[in-house]
């Protein structure tokens, strides 16, 4: 997981609030029952925590950064949160699910990440989970790629924070660990951003943070700008920008 990462909870709920919204039809695939015990891992600021406890399900919210924590714990302040590293953690007591929403792509070293699932689930517990699959923001990332390496001689690939697995690559993962895996969907999802022509400039402010930390303050302003001109002509249309989202859905059991 990237400790480069900095996440500001009030900018997330305001400005990128679409990573929330997707995940409600999650939570529907999910369909947490009364009295569930469920782990919300990489819960962000407590949205989807909330809507999952609504149900009547009993729910932890985990995410890898304090600040989201702290915004979590300030919004619901009837749900429990903590801070927790989704590659290694452990629970006192198993819980009937773990749900995650767009987090897991953070979470680069997936094996020791399932294993820790995995543990957390009562037998026959259920893992349900989306995030960024195979060829997810490449037209993004490309254009990070040859902005960086041409004109500014920076290796990107060493920085990429992001784990974006294919569905064979994934559930080999899951059954390794010991799941029975009973759904995988790898689709598109084309996301409209924030911020008209300052779209792409305010996704690589709130995600791409760790690509650019060699880089002054005017270089970062100037790189966002050019990886911006390169993106327009694939990802701009309606007078927005479109980031080439493409997602992978499971659903596994212990």
């Amino acid at each position: 997981m990237s400790s480069a990462q900095v996440w500001k909870p009030e900018d997330y709920d305001n400005q990128i609030s679409f990573v929330s919204a997707y995940g409600k039809g999650l939570i529907e695939l999910l369909a947490p029952r009364s009295g569930e015990q469920i782990l919300d891992l990489g819960c962000g600021t407590g949205d989807l925590a909330k809507e999952i406890s609504d149900a009547g399900a009993f729910v932890v919210g985990m995410d890898y950064s304090q600040e989201m924590i702290s915004k979590a714990q300030e919004k619901y302040p009837s749900l429990h949160f903590i801070t927790g590293n989704g590659e290694n953690f452990s629970l006192d007591t198993p819980v009937d699910a773990v749900f995650s929403n767009a987090a897991l792509h953070w979470m680069t070293n997936a094996k020791d990440t399932l294993a820790s699932v995995y543990q957390a689930l009562k037998p026959e517990g259920r893992f349900v989970a989306e995030f960024g699959g195979k060829g997810n923001i490449a037209a993004i990332v490309n254009a990070i790629e040859e902005v960086l390496s041409s004109d500014y001689n920076i290796d990107p690939k060493a920085s990429n924070p992001w784990y974006f697995p294919s569905i064979g690559e994934y559930t080999f993962l899951l059954e390794k660990i010991g799941f029975r895996v009973t759904l995988a969907h790898h689709f598109d999802r084309p996301t409209r951003l924030h911020g008209g022509k300052n779209g792409i400039k305010e996704w690589l402010h709130h995600f791409g943070q760790c690509f650019f930390t060699e880089l002054t303050r005017e270089d970062q302003h100037e790189a966002f700008e050019k990886i911006s001109q390169l993106t327009e002509q694939s990802l701009w249309k309606d007078d927005a920008f479109w980031a080439d989202y493409k997602r992978l859905r499971v659903v596994a059991y212990k």
